[in-house]
């Protein structure tokens, strides 16, 4: 099933869902992420996409969970256009099951919650939080509420295989328009307090769209707006990683030189770029000759 975020619209209610299984599994293959990274990680991903919904073309976010749990910092970056990437400081860190689930939030623990937007504006727009539960979809409701004002339910879940392959990944915001009567706000939360869990929906084989119409089940005149195909994809590239390089203090380059060679990683994708001497050379000239100019 191909990886897509869905938005509609029912009565007074709007809903956004999105299926992330693939990209979730190759974000925990290029990070090498153990079950808990692989769970959190993905949720998270999958948070900021639905939440980059609402983006306007070529804007972007970042969702960064600042804890103090083992994982360590997480961050997504996320655009309108369906691309995404991610990483989770200790990929590799594992832990008890706590009542027969992932101790995801064990695993984030406390700390901040910080959501920056990237409009096109001069400066970037941050709001932060402090983290609830460490559970994600919680901490992003909250989020929502707290610092945008803005009444939601978040539903996230990331289904993860004993071989430690993800099965089923995905995601849901709803929230009440404005002028929602007391009746829809009602029926929205008997719908949300008897939904199963979304990666439970994405296993047995739903589309984002037919998601939204299970979550919607108690409502009448559902309509699709769109329907957006995601992936796993990252903004870095050999020449951006030789503006980095470029950007060092001339001692630093003359020490990579010295070295005689240099190996840069994406914390995003954990792609490596590999630089020969004869290469940092050339990026030393041309600095200092940017300097000079």
């Amino acid at each position: 099933m191909m990886d897509c975020l869905c938005k509609a619209t029912a009565e007074d209610v709007r809903v956004y869902a999105a299926v992330t299984t693939e990209l979730t599994r190759e974000a925990a293959n290029r990070h090498s992420c153990g079950v808990l990274a692989t769970a959190a990680l993905g949720r998270v991903m999958t948070g900021a996409l639905l939440m980059a919904a609402n983006l306007k073309n070529r804007e972007c976010l970042t969702v960064k969970f600042q804890g103090d749990g083992p994982l360590g910092q997480i961050v997504a970056d996320a655009s309108a256009d369906g691309a995404v990437r991610g990483y989770v400081a200790h990929p590799e860190v594992e832990l008890p099951l706590t009542n027969g689930k992932l101790s995801v939030g064990q695993g984030v623990g406390r700390g901040l919650l910080s959501i920056t937007r990237f409009t096109g504006l001069k400066e970037p727009v941050t709001g932060t939080c402090e983290i609830f539960s460490g559970e994600i979809a919680e901490d992003l409701t909250r989020y929502l509420f707290q610092s945008e004002q803005t009444p939601s339910s978040v539903g996230l879940g990331v289904l993860v295989g004993r071989a430690g392959k993800t099965e089923a990944a995905g995601g849901f915001i709803i929230q009440p328009l404005p002028d929602a009567s007391e009746e829809t706000l009602s029926r929205l939360e008997q719908t949300i307090a008897t939904l199963r869990p979304v990666s439970a929906m994405v296993k047995d084989g739903l589309s984002a769209s037919e998601t939204i119409s299970e979550i919607m089940r108690g409502f009448s005149n559902v309509h699709i707006l769109s329907e957006t195909e995601l992936a796993f994809r990252c903004q870095c590239s050999r020449s951006r990683t030789e503006e980095i390089l470029s950007t060092l203090r001339d001692e630093e380059l003359a020490q990579l030189v010295e070295d005689g060679q240099a190996e840069v990683c994406c914390d995003f994708c954990g792609e490596k770029y590999h630089f020969t001497k004869e290469e940092l050379l050339a990026i030393r000239q041309a600095a200092t000759e940017n300097i000079k100019g």
